[in-house]
């Protein structure tokens, strides 16, 4: 299976992963509905991203010489663009889980969005770079960037979920380390990937890419809404009350 068949595949399964998700998805409470709606348009947009790169509109060519014949790589922009909507999304629902009945630290919230944004920026400038010492400048900055969302994810959003209740907190624990080990598997891909040592083939990169995107995005997604359907649940049995009737427009 070539890296084109297989971007058509993951669109396919990023729009199915999604509109599961958003039609499974329960409603109960203004919390419920909105983890719902974020985790299923992640997909969603990683489906038009992977659209993009399918046809041809999310890629280019670089390092081929002037009249586009010579040896270059695939360098899919699309895949950062991708990341700079759906990564945040997916760390305000971490944080929204970390938070639940809690003040809302907007501060962390603010913190890992924007070190979020500064990692995905800086490895797009690490994806198209030619020159060897800029690239790994840029990855370098990349990953000290990551270290700041993991710095609210451990520290920060810990702090303010040891206030929860302990189901709540095993939550949190759970979908932070899950989150946690598959974003890190991302620039180990980078790495080794034609962006970067190019050890592994573009068709590798791309199948490693959407194995991780799928599970990160689709099964990570329908894992972290079915933890918050369950701690709704239990919100609605201790406040003694049926889910609240929604208002007709």
């Amino acid at each position: 299976m070539d890296s084109h068949t297989l971007l058509w595949l993951t669109t396919f399964v990023m729009t199915a992963g999604g509109l599961v998700i958003l039609l499974a998805g329960k409603r109960r409470t203004p919390s419920e509905e909105l983890q719902t709606v974020l985790h299923g348009i992640v997909p969603l947009i990683a489906a038009c991203s992977y659209f993009a790169m399918a046809n041809g509109q999310g890629a280019v060519v670089l390092g081929a010489d002037a009249a586009g014949t010579g040896a270059g790589r695939i360098f899919y922009f699309a895949r950062y663009i991708d990341w700079t909507f759906t990564t945040p999304l997916l760390l305000v629902t971490l944080c929204m889980t970390a938070m639940h009945a809690g003040e809302k630290r907007v501060g962390a919230f603010a913190g890992i969005v924007l070190a979020d944004l500064m990692m995905i920026a800086t490895a797009f400038f690490f994806g198209a770079s030619e020159v060897a010492w800029i690239k790994w400048t840029w990855f370098i900055i990349s990953c000290a960037a990551f270290l700041g969302v993991y710095y609210v994810v451990w520290v920060s959003n810990m702090q303010a979920n040891a206030l929860e209740r302990d189901d709540v907190q095993a939550s949190y624990r759970r979908n932070a380390a899950i989150l946690s080990v598959l974003w890190l598997i991302y620039p180990l891909i980078l790495a080794v990937a034609p962006d970067g040592l190019h050890w592994i083939g573009d068709t590798a990169s791309v199948l490693l890419f959407a194995i991780l995107d799928v599970v990160s995005k689709v099964v990570y997604g329908m894992m972290a809404v079915a933890s918050d359907s369950k701690t709704i649940e239990r919100d609605l049995a201790e406040a003694g009350r049926p889910a609240p009737l929604r208002k007709a427009a």
